[in-house]
């Protein structure tokens, strides 16, 4: 099972950037079996060229729950899940930053669909969300937010474990 995640922040490092919005589609490896969305509060204002990107006023960030107050319901729906993102790395280090301010170990298998794309697809010119997708023919609707671009994820997910003759996938979670 899988947690295919994306979210917004307010910069791109997550020493000093917070959450302002995640998706987490629950994944079978065939079909969406849950989901999860919402804006999330940061507790700091949203610069403006984040607010530019993601059209995430620091006006709607402050009607959101904060992190602390949906901690559970991230926790639960990605129990015993692998978590995939595309640049995983940057979304996990987020999640272990959120969590590790609660005083809780955030730890799942990771999955990057950047970097499976590259192994599994070749040839792409880029392997940026927007471009990649593009170039596959990937529907990738409300882009820089949180749900358009994790269920663009999806659909490439979907595509690498299609084209996974290797099962470079399968190898990845027995050595993660």
């Amino acid at each position: 099972m899988y947690s295919i995640i994306d979210i917004e922040a307010t910069g791109g490092n997550s020493k000093i950037g917070r959450i302002t919005e995640i998706a987490i589609y629950k994944f079978d490896g065939k079909n969406i079996v849950d989901e999860f969305h919402s804006l999330v509060n940061p507790e700091c204002s949203i610069p403006i060229f984040v607010q530019r990107l993601t059209g995430i006023s620091d006006q709607m960030a402050k009607q959101a729950p904060k992190f602390y107050e949906i901690a559970k319901d991230i926790v639960e729906i990605t129990k015993d899940t692998c978590f995939v993102a595309h640049n995983a790395k940057f979304d996990y280090s987020f999640f272990q930053m959120e969590f590790e301010s609660l005083g809780y170990e955030f730890k799942l298998n990771r999955l990057c669909t950047l970097e499976l794309s590259k192994l599994v697809l070749p040839g792409h010119e880029s392997y940026g969300l927007g471009k990649l997708c593009k170039s596959l023919n990937i529907n990738l609707s409300n882009r820089h937010r949180a749900s358009g671009d994790a269920l663009a994820t999806v659909s490439l997910f979907k595509m690498i474990l299609a084209a996974d003759n290797t099962n470079l996938v399968r190898k990845k979670l027995k050595l993660a």
